[in-house]
């Protein structure tokens, strides 16, 4: 298991089955800081940098994952909503990749 930082607006976790989910909440990201006028890396300008949603997107590998409803990233999640879908990952069987998608899909987020 590892985990990486993003500039300053999220994170990318790695599991031992394979799957990793990157977490972000940048300027650029289907979260509450969305703002496509915002100048180039604000994020980085700030010491901290603070959502009350977030982006996820999963990966088998380097492959993403379809994981949304007609997309492989969700929008505008909650740190509740992040957290179950992250022990929906690290718990996934990596050879069951349908299973996974199947029960992040029941979350209806």
């Amino acid at each position: 298991m590892s985990f990486t930082a993003t500039q300053n607006k999220g994170f990318r976790m790695k599991f031992d089955n394979g799957y990793s989910i990157s977490v972000q909440w940048g300027t650029i990201n289907y979260c509450e800081k969305k703002n496509l006028m915002a100048e180039y890396k604000d994020e980085m300008k700030e010491p901290t940098w603070k959502s009350r949603t977030a982006e996820i997107a999963v990966f088998n590998g380097t492959r993403m994952v379809l994981v949304g409803k007609h997309d492989d990233i969700i929008g505008w999640c909650s740190a509740d909503e992040v957290a179950k879908i992250i022990a929906i990952i690290q718990s996934a069987h990596p050879d069951n990749e349908e299973e996974m998608v199947e029960e992040i899909k029941s979350l209806k987020i």
